[in-house]
This record gives structure tokens, sequence and C-alpha cells, in this order.
């Protein structure tokens, strides 16, 4: 979010050649074979299998000592070769004579001490022979042809004026200068560099600083000198050296890496490039030795605009902390970064400062640093990640008099927030604030800047975001990944938030509704989130298909189901779930309304077609023909009479005379009636007796007035101490009307229980329904018994 306002014009590393030999690698690297690395692989000598299409070859890291024409001529696309930290001792230039698409030669640290020189393609870009054991500076005439030459490096143990006189034409970017072996001699050396936009000198890193050569660069840009090592008394050798080179209206930038001094000496380096015309210094991994004292230092007007030292070693370890921090504290440049260098304090300027930029990433500063400090008043970004600050409160504090602040890091502290402490105290220019990796939680929300548009708080401990936070009407992008959120905020209290970035925390169910809260919103990151695939997720997953492709990012690789298992890194693109089994009340429409609409038709039809009364009959009708055939063969051979004996009410003959006896005589049915069977002298217990135990079955015939009939009652009841406890096989229920429950007596329980199970044969008023009747009555007969006449059985 916090971007490095320093200048773009950075230290020589020669940036641009690793933009050229990577950028030809990836230019390539689709097709494997057009890549050959057999780097650290202990060659010795040049493979002579290597493919014909060969465009990259690294054979850097090896014993080779030798090189052949014939090792590379075949390689006509050859545009990359790496030979670097190898052995070898001679170099014929017309070895590369059928190279002619050559752009990148590398045959650094080797132990070359001659060329030969040829003729060599002019596509050469990248050419470096540095670091090997030549005497004087390897130039060829022929190197004056490399028109579109940009590296060139070099090394040599003597010096001339003139050495560089056939490429003085050449534009080249950047000159690298091994002079580590350079041979110092009594007599004064110069050397004069033409056109170069960068110049690196690199020396002994474990001699002190001794070169006296006299070097002059027309055009220099940018210069770099690795391995400076100085003392008290050779500090001004350095400060002759750098006479020629730093005095040109061009040099703008220049870097000291690996630099060993005292803290005296540093001094004198800094006031003695304070008048000059760079703009930017930068020292990379500097080490103070000695002792550290105050030193006079008089800030003249510069034109220096940004001092950056990465990496101190203090080897000091009792001195004044004043003399050291107050040098950098009232430095009248506009940027200043001091990191991993571990100091644990900086002073407040003792007069308004004109910086606007301070950098004091992992040093050791805590909450105390810039407290009170009213002259910072012009300091637009200030940055001290990986500190040791802890108390959010002070922090806000310390802002409080910085008017001009708009850029805060704080980031990768320990920073937590209480709010017994009080409300906090920012500064109102505050536009970017980064709080991430630290402690926070949800009560950071209570203390943040007024005008905050852009904020950091990844990777803390925040759970939720307070729903009675109010202040955060500016803030436009919002980073809250890797906490613990269960939930996808929406803008309610975000009204201008366009950029969201909430990945990797613990959201299952984002909501649907964040982008109908967020209408600004252009840009949002939740991926890699636990989420569980759901009908609830389904919605969401429906949102984002809706919005733009640019507006989710990360969609759809970083979007997959964590829960449950047989979904499990399945993409929420490819979750499907029917609209059917997520719709409650869609459900309970589609089973129950057909189930409703299916239950009225059937109940519709079933009394439109009297459907359960035909039902019923047939399955009586199977039952009785099922009991017919049970029936044991010792009963079936029982002295019967009669095949059925009518039981009935007065009231109801016409109906048994007419209709009852009738159909059942045709059919051979021999009926036993009291009227014309009950034998004359005998009681009428008796008979009723003996015709219900010479009968086959026993029918009655039931309606109110067969309950309310006195003799009814008497046949129920033999009919029941003499059959019933046999089973319900030889019983006969005809229902001619329907009897209500509460008109039969207690006594009749079997009745009752009877009619409770509807185990009787009911009469139909339809005609139609007639010919099933008759024909359940008469299966209950289908059955051939052997009957006596009377006579028989008086003789019996």
């Amino acid at each position: 979010m916090i971007k490095d306002k320093e200048s773009p014009i950075r230290s020589c590393h020669f940036v641009y050649i690793v933009a050229l030999v990577f950028g030809t690698i990836i230019q390539f690297s689709d097709e494997s074979e057009f890549v050959v690395d057999m780097s650290k692989t202990s060659l010795i000598h040049v493979p002579k299998d290597l493919p014909p299409k060969t465009k990259v070859l690294d054979l850097s890291q090896n014993n080779i000592s030798e090189l052949h024409l014939s090792d590379i001529s075949f390689l006509s696309g050859l545009r990359v070769l790496r030979l670097s930290h190898n052995r070898i001792q001679g170099l014929d230039i017309s070895i590369f004579k059928f190279n002619h698409d050559l752009e990148y030669l590398d045959l650094s640290h080797n132990q070359l001490q001659k060329i030969s020189c040829h003729p060599i393609t002019t596509t050469l870009k990248h050419l470096d022979l540095s670091f090997n054991d030549f005497d004087a500076l390897p130039i060829c005439k022929e190197f004056g042809n490399l028109t579109q030459l940009n590296f060139l490096g070099l090394s040599a143990t003597k010096l001339q004026q003139l050495d560089l006189l056939p490429i003085a034409h050449l534009h080249l970017s950047c000159i690298l200068l091994d002079l580590e072996d350079y041979m110092k001699e009594n007599k004064k050396e110069s050397l004069q560099i033409l056109n170069t936009k960068k110049l690196h000198l690199v020396f002994h890193p474990n001699s002190f600083f001794s070169v006296q050569v006299d070097i002059s660069a027309n055009s220099l840009g940018c210069l770099q000198l690795t391995n400076i090592k100085l003392n008290d008394y050779n500090c001004q050798v350095l400060l002759k050296f750098l006479s020629g080179l730093t005095g040109g209206p061009t040099l703008l930038n220049f870097t000291l890496n690996h630099m060993e001094t005292t803290w005296k000496c540093l001094v004198k380096v800094f006031q003695f490039l304070w008048p000059k015309p760079i703009e930017y210094l930068n020292i990379y991994n500097l080490t103070i030795v000695e002792s550290i004292d105050e030193e006079v230092f008089t800030y003249y007007k510069t034109t220096l605009k940004a001092l950056k030292i990465e990496h101190i070693t203090n080897k000091v370890f009792i001195f004044s902390q004043t003399a050291l921090y107050t040098v950098f504290s009232e430095m009248n440049i506009l940027m200043l970064t001091i990191s991993d260098t571990r100091f644990i304090h900086m002073l407040c300027p003792q007069e308004p400062s004109t910086f606007k930029f301070l950098n004091f990433t992992q040093n050791s500063f805590t909450d105390s640093v810039f407290q009170n400090c009213d002259t910072l008043a012009r300091l637009e970004t200030l940055i001290l990640q990986k500190n040791e600050l802890k108390d959010l409160f002070k922090t806000s504090l310390m802002t409080k008099d910085m008017l001009s602040l708009e850029t805060l890091d704080v980031s990768w502290n320990s920073l937590e927030y209480d709010r017994s402490n009080g409300n906090c105290s920012w500064v109102g220019s505050i536009v970017v604030l980064n709080l991430s990796s630290n402690a926070l939680t949800d009560s950071v929300f209570r203390c943040l800047p007024p005008r905050i548009k852009v904020l950091d708080l990844h990777n803390n401990r925040i759970r939720s975001i307070p729903k009675d936070v109010t202040g955060l009407e500016t803030l436009q992008e919002l980073n809250l990944a890797s906490n613990s959120l269960a939930h996808l905020p929406g803008c309610g209290i975000f009204s201008s938030l366009s950029i969201l970035i909430i990945d990797y925390n613990s959201i299952s169910n984002p909501s649907a509704d964040f982008f109908q809260s967020c209408q600004k919103i252009r840009s949002l990151k939740v991926g890699n989130n636990p989420f569980q695939c759901s009908c609830e997720l389904r919605d969401f997953i429906q949102s984002v298909g809706q919005v733009s492709s640019d507006v989710v990012e990360g969609w759809p690789e970083s979007y997959k189901c964590d829960y449950p298992e047989s979904y499990k890194g399945t993409p929420l693109k490819d979750f499907q779930v029917s609209e059917l089994s997520c719709n409650t009340a869609l459900l309970i429409v589609t089973i129950v309304v057909p189930g409703l609409v299916l239950a009225v038709a059937v109940t519709v039809l079933c009394i439109y077609l009297d459907l359960p009364w035909y039902l019923r009959m047939v399955c009586q009708w199977t039952q009785t023909r099922r009991r017919a055939r049970n029936v044991p063969l010792e009963e079936l051979q029982r002295t019967l009479q009669f095949h059925a004996f009518i039981s009935y009410s007065e009231h109801d003959s016409a109906w048994v005379k007419n209709e009852l006896i009738p159909n059942l005589e045709k059919e051979d049915i021999r009926i036993c009636l009291h009227e014309r069977n009950f034998v004359a002298g005998k009681s009428i217990v008796e008979n009723i007796i003996n015709c219900i135990e010479k009968s086959y079955k026993s029918i009655f015939v039931l309606s109110p007035n067969f309950v309310q009939s006195e003799w009814c009652h008497y046949e129920l009841y033999f009919a029941h101490h003499n059959l019933f406890h046999e089973g319900s096989n030889n019983l006969i229920l005809i229902l001619l009307e329907p009897i209500p429950q509460n008109t039969i007596p207690d006594r009749y329980h079997k009745l009752r229980a009877l009619m409770a199970q509807r185990t009787y044969l009911e009469w139909p008023k339809e005609k139609n329904k007639h010919g099933l009747f008759w024909a359940n009555i008469r299966a209950a007969f289908n059955i051939k018994l052997r009957l006596v006449t009377e006579n028989d059985d008086v003789k019996g």
C-alpha cells in the first residue's frame, strides 16, 4: 500500500543486465530444447552433444579451461552464453565468428591473461571480461564495431589514459571495472572514460583503499564503488580519488557498497559530498569501527535529496548516541532512509526540518520516538516497520504535530490498543495507514485517523468490525487479510469503499448482499477462505457471476469449497445445487400441493364411484373363500342339516323373505328359519340352540331393529357362547341398515368389536352392486357337505 517515494534513479546495480539475461531466458523457456543449463556439473570441456537449436547455454561454475571453434560453431542461433567461474586462460575471439545472433557473453571470474582479437558479431550487447588476470585492459580495436553494446566488464592491474580509446565513440550504459588486483606505482596513472552513464569500480575487499588513479568521465550519471575500507589515515585518499569523478554536473546517483570506515571518516565523506551535484547517495553494508565521537558537520546548501543507508554493523559498543543521531536528524535533505541498523532511537530535529520522507525500517525504536516533536511539520511519509512499537495510542500522539503527514507505516511491530488509555490523537492529514502484522483486535476501529483513505490491517487479531464504528466515510481501500473474520462486512460504515482485501480469514458463507451494500466496490479479494458450500453460498456465487471479472480478484482459482468433505477442493464456480433443494417454500409447495391435489382427486373419485365399498366387498369375498378352503376335514364331515341359520328381526322379515332367502335357495343353499324349522313342543331357547348347532353358518341380519329385538338378543347370546369361542369363521353378519355404536348394549361386546372392525357385509342400496354382494354370500358356502335328514338325526 505504501510506495517508496525515493528516486527511481537507483544505485548502479546493473538491473538492465538482469533484465537482458532473464528476458532472453523467458523468451525461449516455453521450448525447453532452446535452453541448456549445465552449470555446476564439474565439466572440464564443452559438451559435444549440445542441441543445435540451443539459444541459451549456461556452462558457468565448472572446470572448463579451453574453448575451441568446434565447441560452439554449430550453435548458429546461440544468443546467451555464460562461461563465468571456470578456468579459461586464453580466448580467441574468432571462435564466435559463426554465432551471428550472440547478444550476451559472460567470461568473468576466469583466469584469462590475454585475448586474440578478431572481428566479432555486432549483435553483442553484453560482454563481461571482469575478474580475470589481465595486466592491461582487454580492449580490441574490433570492439569499436559493437554498436549495440550496453554493458562492458573489464579488469586490469595497470591503467593507461587511452586504454578505452577504441570504444570512446560507443554509448555504453555501464562499465564494470575490476581493480581488485590493481598495482600501485609511484607515478600516478590516469584513465579517461567517455560516453558511459554508469561506472562500477570494484576494489580489493581486504585492503585499505589506496588507488590513486585519476579517472575522468564526461557524461557519468551513476557511480558505484564496491569494497571500500577506510580509516582516519587513508580517508583523504578516497576523497582525492572522488574529486575527478564527482565534479561533473551529470552525476546524480552515488553508491558505496561494502564500506568499512571510522565514524570520523564517514562524516568527512558526507561533508565532502554535501556541496556536490549528487542527488541520491546510497550506502549498503556499512561497518563502523574504532570509535564514535561528536564531529563537526556543516550543513551547507546541498542538492542532495536522499540519503539511503541499509544494513549498518556497529562495532563500537560504547559511544555517545547524541553524536551519532544528531548528524542524521539535522540533515537538510528531503528523504532519509536508515534501515536494518538496530538504532534504538532517533532525535527530533532541533530546527524545523526539511524532511518529507523518513524510513527507519528494522531498527529498535520504541514508543518514545518523536514524541512531542514539533519540527517535522513538513514530513509527508514516515515508515517505522519492524521496530519495537507497542502502544497504538502513543503512536497516534507521535503524529499530532506532523501537520503534513499523509502516509504512516508502522507494520511489523507489536502494537496493541487499550481503549482505557483514552481516545487516539492522530493528526488529521493522514490518508494512508499501514498497521499490518501487529497484535491489534476489533478495538482498532475506534482508534483511526479521521480522514483515512487507505488502511492496511492484514495479519492482526481482528474477529469482527464493530457495527457502531463511525468516522470512516472517507475510507476507500481496506486490507483485512489474514485475520479471523467470520463474515464478509458490508459497506454501511464504509460508504466510499472501493477496494476490499479480506482473503485468508474464516469466512464460510459470504453474504450475497455485499454487492448491493457496496455499490462503489471495484476490487474484491476474498479467496482462500474456508467456504462452506451450501445453499447460502450459492447466492454469493451467483452474485459474483453478475459482476465484472475484474472486480473479484483471484476468481476462480482461489475460491474453493472447504466443507462438506464431499465438496472439499471443488472450485466455487463448479458448485451446483438445485433451486428446489435451497428454497424451502418452493420445496413444500412442490411436494404438498401435488399430494393434496392427488388426495382430493382420489377422494372425489372414490366418492363418485363408491370405490371403498367395492374394495371392502372384494376383500371380504376373498377372505371368505380363503377361510372356506382352510376348514379342517373333520369339521367338514360333521353331520349337518342346514347350510345356514338366519337370525333377524320381524321388522326386517320382508327383506329376508323377498331378497335373502330366494337368492340363497336358488343356489341350493338350505336355510333354517325359526318359523318353519323350529320343532313344536320344544322351548324357543332349545330350538335356537338346535338350529345353530345343525347349521354350517349363522347369518345375522343386523339393523337397529335387530338390536331392539329381545329374541334376537337370545340368538346372538347363544351364538356368542357356542360359536364365537371357536372363531368367527362360521359367523356371517349382514348390515342391512347402519347401527350407531351407542345403540349396541355393552353386554354385546363381541358384536361391538366386530362392528368396530367392520367385519360385516353391508347391503348396498344401489342395484348395480347387488351382484357382488350375493357373490360374497355364496362364497361362504362354496363347500359340499354330507347333509342328513331329520329322520337320520332321530335314528342317531
